[in-house]
């Protein structure tokens, strides 16, 4: 079954079918990103699949062609101070839910990527393993995630020396030494870097 075939099977009861997805949950820092789009139940694009599996190149020209050919697409936010006040599965839940309120209709149904969802007025259905089962939450997932990347090449214009340009806030081998060279900057989440300052205080 394609991806697109599969959301065609809830077309047929659902007129407006909206696939939602977030990105940004791992990272050390930086927001959490979340993306909603509904399509047409006669749209398919060709080489859609979750962005993990994709390049950069190939999410990017992808990030066009959604925007271009979904009926409507909402991408939106929770912030460092939401993860740290509300917790990094809050704040994706309500990364979603803005991006799902956002769009310009009500969807009819809404696929959510993952075992938990948001609290939404519409139906919703979790969706394991969702962004490679799903055109629409697929789409979803290449809109967050291209989103998140760019809003990280702007943080390391702004914070230059933790070089966000290379890891997006994931936490590599390199993010690392920069934390034990500079410490933390603004944009950082102190939660999930409580590991790291135990590990350091044992040396």
């Amino acid at each position: 079954m394609t991806l697109a075939e599969f959301d065609k099977q809830y077309q047929k009861e659902y007129p407006l079918v909206c696939g939602c997805d977030e990105a940004g949950r791992g990272p050390l820092a930086g927001d959490v990103f979340a993306a909603a789009v509904v399509f047409d139940k006669d749209t398919v694009i060709e080489g859609i699949n979750d962005s993990k599996k994709l390049t950069e190149k190939k999410r990017e020209k992808l990030f066009d062609e959604i925007k271009e050919k979904a009926l409507y697409w909402s991408i939106k936010r929770a912030s460092v101070e939401e993860i740290e006040s509300i917790n990094i599965l809050q704040s994706a839940m309500l990364a979603m839910k803005r991006a799902v309120e956002d769009l310009p209709v009500k969807p009819d149904i809404c696929l959510i990527d993952g075992n938990k969802t948001p609290q939404l007025e519409e139906k919703v259905i979790a969706v394991v393993g969702g962004d490679a089962k799903s055109q629409c939450i697929a789409a979803a997932s290449i809109l967050a995630k291209v989103a998140r990347d760019r809003y990280m090449l702007e943080l390391a214009e702004q914070y230059p020396q933790w070089q966000f340009e290379k890891h997006k806030g994931y936490g590599t081998k390199l993010h690392y030494e920069m934390l034990d060279k500079h410490g933390a900057s603004p944009i950082h989440r102190p939660s999930f870097l409580k590991k790291y300052y135990a590990k350091l205080s044992e040396k």
